[in-house]
């Protein structure tokens, strides 16, 4: 009885060891995978964190830095008000006919100053219309559309500083040898003249009082 006890537990002390072994092995080997995985894991985690983590959080830091907001210069009516006081000036003295055109432009800077817009957005100036800044469509004189890169300028300058009438610019977008512009200041000259500096750079003149 004891010999036949002793004959059948062996094999199972023998089964169960190999069981456990089996245990042990599929453990070690389905450890083994998931700490590959969790190495793997780290290891990408440290690669986004790195250099090339890095790179992309520059990127999208410097996308961030270079989207300006759009800036709109306020209408300004001085310009068409102080023409019109001089043409009625002229009228008052019987000095017809100078007061006529003189006259003439002020209401035309007076409809243009109520209309046109100078949108300044993250990468270009465009001259819109209306209330709801529609195209203004292809400019008249040099042809083309009345959008120009800021990387396009070459230089402007506003005249006069104090009182500003006329902005001028030079652009290489419409010719390759530059194109000049010359606009009535029917804006607030202050406002024109700083986002004018940080979009296109330093003007040779001072900036308005």
């Amino acid at each position: 009885m004891g010999g036949v006890l002793l004959s059948t537990t062996t094999p199972l002390s023998s089964h169960n060891k190999e069981v456990s072994g089996l245990v042990r092995d599929f453990k070690s080997s389905l450890y083994g995978k998931v700490v590959s995985n969790q190495s793997c894991l780290r290891k990408n985690i440290i690669t986004v964190h790195g250099t090339k983590g890095s790179g992309v959080v520059a990127s999208v830091l410097e996308r961030r830095v270079q989207n300006r907001e759009t800036v709109i210069p306020d209408p300004d009516y001085r310009i068409p008000i102080v023409l019109l006081g001089f043409s009625g000036g002229l009228a008052y003295t019987n000095n017809l006919l100078p007061a006529a055109p003189v006259g003439l432009l002020g209401l035309l800077l007076l409809f243009q100053t109520t209309r046109v817009r100078f949108v300044f957005d993250n990468e270009a100036l465009e001259v819109k219309v209306g209330q709801q800044l529609e195209d203004s469509g292809t400019n008249v004189f040099v042809g083309g559309k009345n959008r120009w890169k800021y990387s396009t300028f070459v230089n402007w300058e506003f005249w006069w500083p104090n009182f500003p009438i006329l902005v001028y610019f030079k652009e290489r977008q419409t010719k390759p040898e530059g194109q000049i512009h010359f606009f009535p200041v029917i804006f607030n000259g202050k406002q024109l003249y700083d986002v004018m500096v940080e979009r296109a750079g330093p003007s040779k003149t001072s900036g308005p009082k």
